[in-house]
């Protein structure tokens, strides 16, 4: 009977002892709720959504700064474009290997790094946040474009990019505006465009939609404000035009009507109908069979 009871008391011993082994195996012990770490960043905070990318290995820095949307910058939070919007600002911009293209409050560097890989473009970011520009330019280098596309810290207000042929932004309509007079002063046929806010009245040429999100694509027009002396075959008149952005107006009653401009590009509309096209070089307008010169400047 001893042995017996001697036996059930080991038999006992085991099967608690092989519980306890199962318990402490758990990956929770502690809190059998808690979530396991995570192996890597999350997926919401990883460089650019680009696939090329998120399998090569990390550069140094990755670990100590990976950016959160929503965080706050100097003017406006970070807020990343979505990829396919970037492709299609992109390509609506017409950006090609002979574009300089700079993106104003460049962020993790997406646009301006597809830009130079996927258009070919000499790109540059100008970011305020440092942490930022550090991670566009290991960016730039996971995708094989770094001799292609840089990234600068600066103040996009105090920065030059008077030399951009594509202006991109991901910016506020206040800073829009701001930023609005210098770009109607850079070289006619500049094509800017910006993620979800627009320049105030000056109409887009284009509306942008893609990956659930809106841009707008901007030309930069010549100025043909003033007072022009026309030659049109052995026709010889002056006339004022008015501008307002890209639309041509003039007063009613005379032998021009209007017109538009499409960069350095323009088409006049005469009250006979005819249409005259030519290009704005300057003080001088040449189409062909027709010149016209400025007299006046507009104040």
């Amino acid at each position: 009977m001893k042995t017996a009871l001697v036996m059930f008391a080991l038999l006992l011993a085991a099967a608690a002892s092989a519980q306890v082994q199962i318990i402490t195996q758990s990956p929770h012990p502690q809190n059998p709720l808690a979530l396991p770490e995570p192996a890597g960043p999350p997926a919401a905070t990883a460089p650019i959504g680009l696939s090329t990318w998120q399998d090569q290995k990390a550069l140094p820095g990755d670990s100590q700064y990976r950016p959160e949307p929503g965080q706050a910058g100097k003017d406006v939070i970070w807020l990343p474009t979505p990829d396919e919007l970037v492709q299609a600002m992109l390509k609506s911009a017409n950006v090609g290997p002979a574009d300089i293209l700079v993106d104003l409050g460049s962020g993790d560097g997406r646009i301006a790094i597809a830009a130079a890989r996927d258009f070919g473009a000499l790109a540059r970011g100008v970011e305020y946040n440092g942490d930022l520009v550090a991670l566009a330019n290991r960016n730039a280098r996971r995708a094989g474009v770094s001799d292609r596309a840089t990234f600068v810290q600066g103040d996009i207000f105090q920065t030059s990019f008077a030399d951009a042929t594509v202006v991109t932004m991901y910016l506020l309509p206040t800073l829009n505006l701001r930023l609005r007079p210098q770009l109607l002063q850079m070289r006619p046929g500049t094509r800017i465009v910006s993620n979800s806010f627009t320049l105030g009245e000056w109409i887009p040429e284009k509306t942008i939609n893609a990956g659930g999100a809106t841009a707008y694509l901007w030309v930069v027009p010549a100025n043909v404000g003033g007072r022009w002396a026309f030659e049109i075959g052995g026709h010889r008149f002056a006339q004022k035009l008015e501008q307002q952005f890209q639309i041509v107006n003039a007063a009613p009653g005379q032998r021009i009507q209007g017109g538009r401009l499409d960069g350095p590009l323009l088409e006049l509309q005469m009250a006979d109908g005819t249409v005259l096209s030519g290009e704005v070089r300057g003080d001088q307008i040449h189409g062909h069979g027709w010149n016209a010169y400025r007299i006046k400047a507009t104040n």
